[in-house]
């Protein structure tokens, strides 16, 4: 579920990080996002842009100095269509103070008007982070949510299959830990999906028989990572006799799809002597090989047709 964004909650969560004052324009702290820009990351907050407006409309001293060039019409123009829309905030960095023509516009259109001392490109960085995670849709998937090998690995199967247990090995092996159990995902980008941990099982691993373990103080702070883009979901399947039969070779890749993005899957099944700790750093070596334009499948066909040709000839 999306929250409510308004002027006053962004105030509220960053009047010290990014040192905003108030300079107009209060009357209207409290209108919401509205559903148009919300659905849309890219235009949440820029520079002053009169065409395609952002959410957050951030002006430093080029952008103020070019408004100060028009004439008094031009200017008034350019005003009337700013505050028009209206943005949820207009911003101004760098502590350039406010045109009398720029208030007058905030108190008349009830349009909060900002100020800050920071740079624009921090100011912009900042938001553009916050909003859009607030802003995107969430969805919670069960499993053990890893850092393997650089990569976002999402270690997923019915529950008492042994992903908590092998979440420890892959940790005593160097690897990290995001989130056991509910790891909360989003739309970052319209081709890629982060996830994190909700804070209440932040740190927090359960294994069977031992109950509850804090993962950093065990392990130390390098064992924890706030966040990470998934590139891979390992599925943990106890193995059946009345299984269907497996693709040996894996020609035909899997996905599995999440927010409407399409999310490499791999299944591997549960089964005596194997050792998944290592076949889940074989899977995502592979997957490396396959992001830098490797397929080791068509590697394979290639030169068994090699061999083929070479032999009729």
């Amino acid at each position: 579920m999306r929250k409510t964004i308004t002027a006053r909650t962004i105030f509220e969560q960053h009047e010290k990080t990014l040192q905003l004052g108030w300079i107009a324009g209060q009357a209207g702290a409290t209108r919401p996002v509205n559903s148009t820009h919300s659905d849309q990351p890219s235009t949440l907050v820029g520079h002053l842009n009169l065409i395609r407006p952002y959410l957050i409309q951030v002006l430093d001293s080029h952008e103020l100095a070019y408004l100060q060039r028009q004439g008094k019409n031009s200017r008034r123009d350019a005003l009337d269509t700013l505050f028009g829309q209206p943005p949820l905030m207009i911003l101004l960095c760098d502590d350039n103070p406010a045109p009398a023509e720029m208030i007058e516009h905030a108190e008349a259109s009830d349009t909060p008007l900002l100020g800050s001392p920071l740079p624009a490109g921090e100011i912009i960085e900042r938001l553009h982070y916050d909003l859009t995670d607030q802003l995107s849709t969430k969805q919670t998937l069960h499993g053990v949510f890893m850092e393997v090998m650089g990569l976002g690995v999402l270690l997923s199967g019915p529950s008492g299959v042994g992903k908590s247990e092998l979440a420890l090995e892959l940790l005593s092996r160097g690897h990290r830990l995001i989130a056991d159990d509910a790891p909360e995902f989003h739309r970052s980008s319209p081709d890629s999906i982060h996830g994190h941990c909700p804070p209440l099982l932040a740190d927090f691993i359960e294994v069977r028989g031992l109950g509850v373990l804090n993962v950093r103080a065990m392990y130390g702070n390098h064992a924890i990572l706030a966040s990470k883009r998934l590139h891979l979901i390992i599925q943990i399947q106890p193995a059946s006799s009345n299984a269907p039969p497996v693709d040996r070779l894996n020609t035909k890749p899997r996905y599995q799809r999440i927010l409407d993005v399409d999310i490499p899957e791999v299944i591997l099944p549960v089964a005596p002597g194997r050792d998944l700790t290592v076949i889940i750093e074989a899977a995502v070596r592979n997957h490396v090989l396959y992001l830098s334009g490797y397929n080791a499948i068509e590697d394979f066909i290639e030169r068994q047709e090699q061999e083929l040709n070479r032999q009729e000839s």
